[in-house]
């Protein structure tokens, strides 16, 4: 074959040919100089040196890349997925055991959201995720820090250890509690070969350095002891706890839906990647530690830069609550798909009222947060429900409980009687703990209202959501992603994971020289399959 046959291809120097050649990121794409001067790209066997004939002159080859790379490859070979790419656990079952099942066959991991169930809810989740993939596909469920009601988040883990759960996302600790440190060690062994074998393993949802370290350093001997103590660990087991982290996937959630600290992922991520590397160093730790990156995740430009920082995986959240395996109603899925990114706000959580913790919601086409933010209020000034005024009391009853303050006790009463009577004893004897649980009362319910969608209700709901929406909406708009029915956890992952990568293969070559157009960079949504 001439040369001229070999290199018959004219290299891309247009806008519109190096936007497209970003595309093609799973080829091996070859950076050359034309005669006069331009860099381009071309792709093909050959340009192996400069070359005769006025032929362009090779400068670099670059290999293909793949949406698999982009994160930390000893995270797909820890936990079975083919990608660096997590469904995060959005509670109440909002992410589904459906979600869970689709994540898992399109080669990500899903976390189940058991946060607000009942034990025995949590149980058949569990149940029908065992029946449905087994240990063949990667699959983990959610354990939330519940400072009211301990004996639940013990009841949740002893669930996971019982029905030996692989993988457990802990989310909203403040610090370690036996609870999650018994799911971190139960049943943790040395193998013949000396090493050590983790049947379970936590992912710690942190975004403060303080939390971070409690679960990237060995647990406390005091707590090793307690759990040893009450049977909840042996003392092997205990032993090998002071060899290794509480956690050894970190995932460093920024601005997201939910409990957040707001913080911007830029600022929190290089924070703890170097905690990390400090504490690795001083414990002299032989396993790795991942740390990934959750929180503003909407975008395939967010995913792509998440990965630039050093990610090893990335988790969704507030995108997949609007995908059609979403526990959401489909009218409170609709609502997400309208919202912008400024249309969210901080609001009370239901499950720390008393302790002042906000949750991030969507504002847009709902009353909830502005509802909550002035029952806080009302708790916050008074000691009693029988020191509210007039006025507030009114309006209490009137848009928030639509009854009277006695039925609505009486209905909160009949609750806690079933799940924690103790909470009902407390009530009676201290008079504001009886005005938290009737207001916490409306909280809760308003979530599973937009999961319902109790027609009635539709400014009362409590949709979790962070920016990542909005953004998500934005990217989408005047795509089939653009309508919610089009919304599939895979199709969302899928888009985000080759766009992210044909983001990066643009910027691959804008670092070596080549003038790459805006284009490059704005991959638009497709229907796609995880190839």
């Amino acid at each position: 074959m001439s040369v001229t046959e070999r290199f018959a291809q004219v290299p891309a120097v247009s806008p519109e040919g190096l936007a497209q050649a970003a595309q093609r990121f799973r080829e091996p794409v070859h950076i050359v100089a034309t005669a006069d001067g331009q860099l381009g790209v071309a792709f093909g066997e050959g340009y192996s040196g400069a070359l005769e004939n006025g032929s362009p002159n090779w400068c670099a080859t670059l290999p293909g890349i793949y949406p698999e790379w982009l994160g930390d490859r000893g995270f797909g070979e820890a936990h079975g997925t083919r990608f660096p790419y997590v469904v995060g656990e959005m509670a109440n079952a909002i992410a589904t055991t459906r979600m869970v099942i689709a994540a898992a066959h399109a080669g990500c991991i899903g976390f189940f959201g058991a946060a607000g169930l009942a034990p025995e809810r949590v149980e058949s989740s569990i149940g029908e995720l065992e029946s449905t993939l087994g240990g063949r596909l990667p699959w983990g469920s959610s354990l939330i820090h519940s400072p009211a009601d301990p004996a639940l988040e013990a009841a949740v883990c002893d669930i996971y250890v019982r029905r030996e759960v692989r993988c457990v996302s802990a989310s909203a600790f403040m610090g370690l509690t036996p609870a999650v440190v018994r799911c971190a060690y139960a049943g943790v062994r040395a193998g013949p070969d000396g090493r050590i074998v983790r049947p379970r393993r936590v992912f710690a949802k942190i975004s403060r350095p303080e939390v971070a370290r409690s679960f990237l350093e060995p647990p406390p001997a005091d707590l090793q002891h307690h759990l040893v103590q009450g049977g909840m660990l042996s003392a092997d087991e205990a032993r090998l706890a002071s060899t290794i982290a509480v956690a050894e996937d970190i995932t460093v959630e920024s601005d997201s839906g939910g409990h957040t600290d707001n913080r911007p992922l830029s600022a929190v991520l290089p924070t703890i990647v170097r905690l990390r590397d400090d504490l690795a160093a001083c414990h002299r730790y032989e396993r790795p530690i991942r740390v990934g990156a959750a929180g503003g995740l909407g975008t395939p430009g967010a995913v792509a830069a998440a990965f630039a920082m050093g990610a090893a995986f990335v988790l969704t959240g507030s995108v997949n609550q609007a995908c059609i395996e979403s526990g959401l109603h489909p009218q409170a899925r609709s609502m997400l798909a309208q919202a912008g990114i400024a249309d969210v706000m901080m609001a009370p959580a239901a499950d720390m009222f008393e302790l002042g913790v906000d949750v991030q919601v969507l504002r847009r086409g709902t009353m909830f947060g502005v509802r909550a933010k002035r029952i806080r209020d009302l708790f916050t000034r008074h000691e009693n429900l029988e020191a509210l005024p007039g006025p507030d009391r009114e309006w209490l009853e009137r848009e928030v409980l639509r009854t009277s303050i006695e039925e609505a006790w009486e209905s909160t009463r009949s609750f806690w009687a079933q799940r924690d009577p103790g909470q009902i004893e407390r009530a009676q004897e201290e008079p504001r703990h009886r005005m938290a649980l009737l207001m916490r009362a409306y909280l809760g319910q308003a979530s599973n209202w937009a999961i319902e969608g109790t027609p009635d209700r539709r400014a009362d709901y409590q949709i979790w959501c962070g920016p990542a929406m909005g953004a998500f909406n934005a990217w989408a708009e005047g795509s089939f992603l653009s309508d919610p029915a089009n919304r599939t956890v895979e199709q969302v992952a899928a888009n985000l994971l080759e766009g992210a990568t044909a983001i990066t293969r643009a910027q691959q070559l804008r670092s070596i020289g080549v003038p790459m157009p805006p284009a490059a960079f704005d991959f638009r949504p497709r229907p796609l399959a995880l190839r």
